[in-house]
């Protein structure tokens, strides 16, 4: 780290402060002309795009010459250069300005220290950091809170601090999930938004182009560069008839993941449309949004209506909802006669409630059929958990739906069968639910309210009732079940569906229930159906904030002192990969071959290494330990091509980076789909990877390793990746010709047996750049010390 800052001479500090500066007074002088309505209650000095994005636009579709979808609209209107930007669907790499950034505490470490090693003195533009992913559920919320402030002190003092040195504001632990707060006081229609989780498209629920990325690109937006965003495609999704009954705005998106599967989105912005977009209200678009990450869509969005101004006006914003409305078809609405590159209809009418599962959020049950499909598959019938809230299904009015039901169930003497944990997505939505009874409805039917934050639907729950390996079944209304998602263990089985359904089933504690149609007995042993859930779109009372939990930045933050002590095990500074030395990545070792699904899940687990995401070489050591190697259908255990010893990933990795032996990993499809954790991209580069060759590439993880100087590359013919063996050396060729759209030649060497086979890649010219200086951030420095 102290490498790194010297980097940076004095005159290239002058150069940043100066850039930051102007790029500063720039953006707020433009917002300024365009409204005078603030950004956010918290951002009183900035005001509202509105006038500037329509002025962009115009020029753009004068170029054009053709109607825009909604995506576009927002996208083309933060282009940085709209008159000469180059805009081709799939093809172009856009230069954008977003808005604002948002990160949450496990990304925000990685993500700052990069920051901090930029020399920088303030962020460029909005930017705030949330606290809700460190915090494990055990007992219950207050208890669960209390704990995670103790043990996490040091990583949320270091937040903390750099958050006032830097100018980014500080949401405390227990202020509640970051999409959920975003959701409530930052997205408005219009906003293009950068953030550091996966899930971030949820604030297309309010008409926002809300993008997840990895921490380099954060870094990227805060330093005052043009952020980098290939073209995207638009798949259409129109929506006739009305949502009723037990029909949720989650059976919308399980649909959708039904149809389009794990990556049928990559690339592309899922833009919903049609009269049936009416009958959802703006927190349930949120969560059809939210969960667009599990297609591998760029970002999800609705066109701005009155579900959104009346969500805008509850939650103190009615001047934004006022402001937006003067835009409404010139910005924040799809043109006539717009084209999507794919279109899916969907009738609200005829959406049986479905239940996705289990390892993947694309396997799609419809209720009626649930049962059937469990018991022919094997699946464990007896319920063992049921979990409902988390960033994707934890507004009021879930809460609220959730609650009939259980008061319906508890009029006839029933409760929960099983453990039912609820979570709320922010400190405003508990202290709303408690005010109003729905927290207290739910603790009689036998509920644990647990703390405002990820918990369980990231791994953070200490799980006490079945042992690692021991099969069984749980349902959420969370977004993503990979294999041991949840709670680490690889034999639960688990369901997503609405937060509805997860309370019928509760009831029922069985998979083979359908509220529907099937009856349950009372308690004095009457047969009797569950009445369709309902419950207020949004509280009468207005919302109640509950605990003051946000931390402004001060006006001047020089003098804040960000320390990290160089003993920590949970914070490490960075040090600065190696700058490519011009030649050819020769006779590389295969270091994994991977078999099967890998997830970042897979590449870099959460759970009790969530931790360790501001250090490193620590975190490392759980690099590629969920993935199944192919040579021997196990986790963590591979060959060391040396030595002959089979042992963990990352122990081999670190013996081949001490003997200077560069080395490859080799995936199948859609490899690193799901979270945006960049450290599934940092640990690799740490430990002596130059390259990883699949099949296909999640977008996010794709753009992550090019950030780390890695080389993510695809096979030409996918038949070629049976021909790379464990035991095979891999040669990268022409690497002095690299260029964009050109193909790589790539030579295997098995058994004395050489093939020659070529490689795809998705490199511009920029990102080749990054590849020579050994990371995007070696880069930036690069191009700093040249000013």
């Amino acid at each position: 780290m102290v490498q790194y800052s010297r980097l940076l001479n004095v005159q290239a500090r002058k150069v940043a402060r100066y850039a930051v500066g102007v790029q500063e007074r720039q953006f707020h002088a433009s917002c300024a002309a365009a409204s005078k309505v603030a950004l956010s209650k918290f951002d009183q000095n900035v005001y509202l795009p509105y006038e500037k994005l329509q002025k962009n636009l115009e020029v753009v579709k004068k170029r054009l010459g053709r109607p825009l979808t909604l995506s576009e609209k927002v996208l083309y209107s933060h282009l940085d250069d709209p008159a000469n930007q180059d805009i081709q669907r799939g093809v172009s790499y856009l230069r954008l300005r977003p808005d604002r950034v948002a990160m949450q505490d496990a990304t925000a470490q990685m993500a700052m220290l990069q920051f901090i090693s930029s020399g920088l003195p303030k962020v460029a533009v909005p930017s705030t950091i949330h606290c809700d992913h460190l915090i494990e559920a055990q007992i219950g919320g207050e208890k669960d809170l209390a704990r995670a402030k103790d043990i996490n002190a040091e990583v949320y003092k270091f937040l903390s601090t750099a958050g006032a040195k830097y100018g980014v504001g500080f949401w405390k632990p227990g202020s509640g999930i970051i999409h959920q707060i975003i959701l409530e006081n930052y997205a408005f229609p219009g906003l293009l938004m950068i953030g550091t989780d996966s899930h971030t498209p949820n604030g297309g629920g309010l008409g926002g182009l809300c993008i997840g990325v990895g921490g380099a690109d954060a870094v990227d937006v805060m330093a005052n560069i043009p952020w980098e965003l290939k073209c995207p495609n638009v798949i259409g999704v129109h929506l006739t008839g009305k949502i009723s009954g037990w029909t949720s705005p989650k059976d919308v998106i399980l649909k959708v993941a039904d149809i389009l599967t794990v990556k049928g989105g990559t690339g592309a912005i899922v833009e919903y449309t049609g009269k049936g977009v009416d009958s959802i209200s703006c927190t349930g678009m949120a969560t059809i949004c939210n969960m667009g990450a599990e297609i591998g869509a760029t970002t999800s969005v609705f066109p701005f209506n009155k579900r959104m101004a009346d969500y805008l006006a509850s939650t103190g914003r009615s001047a934004i909802a006022s402001e937006a409305a003067k835009y409404q078809s010139s910005v924040l609405t799809a043109d006539s006669g717009a084209k999507y590159d794919q279109v899916i209809e969907i009738n609200l009418d005829t959406l049986e409630p479905h239940i996705n599962g289990p390892f993947t959020p694309d396997l799609a049950h419809p209720i009626s059929k649930l049962g059937a499909n469990a018991k022919k598959n094997g699946y464990p019938m007896d319920i063992r958990v049921g979990l409902i809230g988390s960033c994707t299904n934890s507004s009021y009015e879930d809460m609220g739906r959730c609650a009939s039901i259980a008061k319906n169930a508890m009029k006839h003497g029933l409760k929960s069968k099983i453990p039912f944990n609820v979570t709320p997505g922010s400190e405003q939505i508990r202290a709303t639910i408690e005010r109003d009874g729905i927290a207290k409805t739910f603790k009689d039917f036998g509920g644990t309210v647990l703390a405002n934050a990820c918990g369980p639907c990231i791994g953070q729950w200490d799980r006490k009732d079945v042992k690692k390996g021991e099969k069984n079944t749980i349902v959420t209304s969370y977004n993503r079940n990979f294999t041991g998602r949840n709670d680490a263990n690889p034999a639960t089985h688990c369901f997503v569906t609405s937060p509805e359904l997860v309370t019928a089933l509760s009831i029922a504690g069985t998979l083979n229930f359908n509220p529907l149609t099937d009856e349950l007995t009372g308690a004095d042993g009457k047969k009797f159906k569950l009445d369709s859930p309902y419950g207020d779109e949004l509280p009468q009372k207005g919302f109640d904030p509950g605990m003051d939990t946000y931390e402004a930045p001060p006006s001047d933050g020089s003098r804040v002192k960000v320390d990290v002590d160089p003993k920590s095990q949970r914070l490490q500074l960075l040090e600065p990969f190696d700058v490519w030395n011009g030649k050819d990545l020769t006779d590389m070792t295969v270091l994994i071959k991977v078999k099967g699904k890998c997830t970042t899940d897979h590449i870099s687990a959460a759970g009790p290494w969530l931790k360790y995401r501001g250090h490193l070489d620590n975190i490392s050591n759980n690099m590629f330990i969920g993935a199944t190697n192919i040579e021997n259908n196990e986790m963590n255990k591979i060959k060391n091509q040396v030595s002959g010893e089979w042992a963990g990933v990352p122990d081999v990795a670190r013996f081949y980076k001490a003997k200077g032996i560069k080395w490859v990993a080799v995936g199948d499809e859609n490899y690193g789909e799901g979270s945006s954790r960049e450290h599934a991209a940092l640990e690799p580069r740490h430990l002596g990877g130059r390259a990883i060759i699949t099949k296909s590439f999640a977008r996010i993880h794709e753009t992550n390793l090019k950030k780390q100087g890695l080389l993510p590359l695809t096979f030409a013919n996918p038949a070629d990746y049976d021909k790379v063996q464990p035991h095979s050396k891999i040669s990268i060729l022409g690497l002095n010709n690299f260029a964009p759209g050109k193909q790589v030649d790539c030579e295997i060497k098995t058994d004395g047996k050489v093939d020659k086979i070529k490689l795809n890649h998705s490199f511009n010219e920029q990102q080749i750049e990054w590849f020579k200086a050994g990371s995007a951030l070696n880069r930036m420095k690069q191009i700093a010390a040249n000013k």
